[in-house]
């Protein structure tokens, strides 16, 4: 009964890690679309 709860346990930490990870790159993901083609570089006055 105790290996089966320590199982339990470990896949539940593997299970909320795996989605801390899957909900990082997706928030990468969002700036990098949202970023994607600003420069650092202010536009030029004319």
């Amino acid at each position: 009964m105790k290996r089966l709860l320590a199982m339990v346990a470990v896949a539940a930490g593997v299970l909320a890690v795996a989605k801390k990870l899957q909900d990082e790159q997706a928030e990468r993901d969002l700036w990098a679309e949202a970023t994607d083609g600003v420069t650092d570089a202010p536009p030029s006055s004319n």
